[in-house]
């Protein structure tokens, strides 16, 4: 099935632009960065975390007083999931589950008339925070050097290189622009938790499958039109793949679009991360894996 019919776009013409739009956008990401910064979740901070489920709404305002009376006011609160639920997260720290009953008891105290539910509670030290931050990054690294061994055994090194360079730009992009719109929007969660590094990991997996798509499709034009230039056989392939790229990543997107708008806010972070991988996921493919190649090959060409 081809979503278009024959098309003859020169995408490989625009590389340079692509270069300087992709360098801003890091760029932006890494100030972003430094001086904002980006938050983690509990499980790489430390901390207690509790959803509550109240028999009506009770304003956040109101938590939080009741929380200030045992010193826990500059917690995180905000409404959860529907109405009358709740969540409270604080980095406080004390043996065993002592901040969660604190903070329930302080609750109970501050609103005797009402009932509540505790939905979720969660504890985690600041030591397994730590491991699991270390965890997260060798697991990161992990995958992009086995997928450069992988794709520079199956093609040539170049195409290896110029692959895990993309997932590189599919990473630094995604994180950037999570950083510059944390907090913006008060409905999108976007610190960074387990389920936001396993979206990492998933743009990655999706990338990559994506790029030794179109790398077998150069390969096999490269066999068949022989007196054809790089540059026109490389914007030949990706024009060939144009319609298995979009059905295919375009259907992952629509599904991750759906649980972002009515997944609930427990996994609206992982989908809008996996929504912006699969677009830069996308575009890297075309302007930065396909691209390094081709001037890669021709600087080696020009050479004595």
């Amino acid at each position: 099935m081809r979503f278009f019919g024959k098309t003859s776009i020169n995408f490989l013409g625009l590389r340079f632009r692509m270069y300087a739009l992709s360098g801003l956008v890091i760029l932006a990401g890494i100030v972003s960065l430094v001086v904002k910064g980006i938050d983690y979740g509990i499980d790489f901070r430390g901390g207690t975390e509790l959803v509550l489920h109240f028999d009506r709404k009770l304003e956040v305002a109101d938590i939080r007083n009741a929380l200030g009376t045992i010193g826990l006011g500059n917690s995180e609160i905000k409404s959860f999931g529907g109405e009358g639920d709740l969540l409270i997260r604080t980095t406080e720290q004390a043996e065993g589950t002592v901040i969660a009953d604190r903070i329930k008891e302080s609750i109970a105290r501050a609103f005797p008339q009402m009932t509540f539910e505790v939905l979720k509670q969660y504890k985690i030290s600041p030591k397994i925070s730590v491991e699991l931050r270390r965890d997260a990054m060798y697991a990161i690294i992990a995958s992009l050097v086995v997928i450069l061994i992988y794709v520079g055994m199956r093609f040539k090194f170049i195409y290896g290189f110029g692959a895990v360079l993309a997932l590189f730009h599919d990473v630094a992009v995604t994180l950037g622009i999570l950083s510059l719109l944390d907090g913006v929007f008060p409905q999108l969660n976007l610190e960074i938790s387990q389920e936001v590094i396993a979206a990492f990991l998933t743009i990655i997996g999706v990338s990559v499958n994506d790029t030794v798509v179109i790398f077998d499709r150069i390969r096999e034009n490269l066999k068949i039109y022989r007196s054809m230039s790089l540059f026109e056989l490389m914007n030949k392939s990706l024009n060939d793949t144009l319609s298995r790229t979009i059905i295919t990543n375009g259907t992952v997107f629509l599904v991750l679009l759906t649980l972002l708008i009515f997944g609930g806010e427990v996994t609206r972070g992982f989908a809008f991360t996996l929504c912006v991988g699969m677009i830069t996921g996308t575009y890297s493919t075309v302007y930065i894996a396909s691209a390094v190649v081709i001037d890669w090959t021709n600087r080696k060409n020009k050479k004595p």
